[in-house]
């Protein structure tokens, strides 16, 4: 049985040596409303979480489905990301090749 919780939930924010990563856990509610849209399958563009109520920094994509549990939408974006623009600083971008 998922967890539901009442207000939508933001996980702490993890790493490996390329992306960063957060999970956001949705309401019923809201997990009723992003099936409406998807169907469970496709994932969101940033409009569209937004749209949701998801409230996070800028860079953040939604990079896959959890189909055991699809109320959880898992977020990524590349390490030095500037969370005000969205955009890796240059030094980031060329260092990365």
């Amino acid at each position: 049985m998922p967890h539901y919780p009442d207000e939508i939930e933001y996980s702490e924010k993890y790493h490996d040596d390329r992306y960063e990563y957060r999970h956001v856990i949705l309401t019923k509610a809201i997990a009723k409303e992003m099936y409406k849209l998807t169907s469970g399958k496709r994932l969101l563009e940033e409009g569209e979480w937004r749209d949701l109520g998801v409230q996070q920094s800028r860079g953040w994509a939604h990079y896959e489905i959890h189909r055991p549990e699809p109320h959880i939408m898992l977020f990524r974006r590349p390490l030095g990301t500037d969370p005000t623009t969205g955009k890796m600083s240059a030094a980031t971008a060329s260092a990365r090749g």
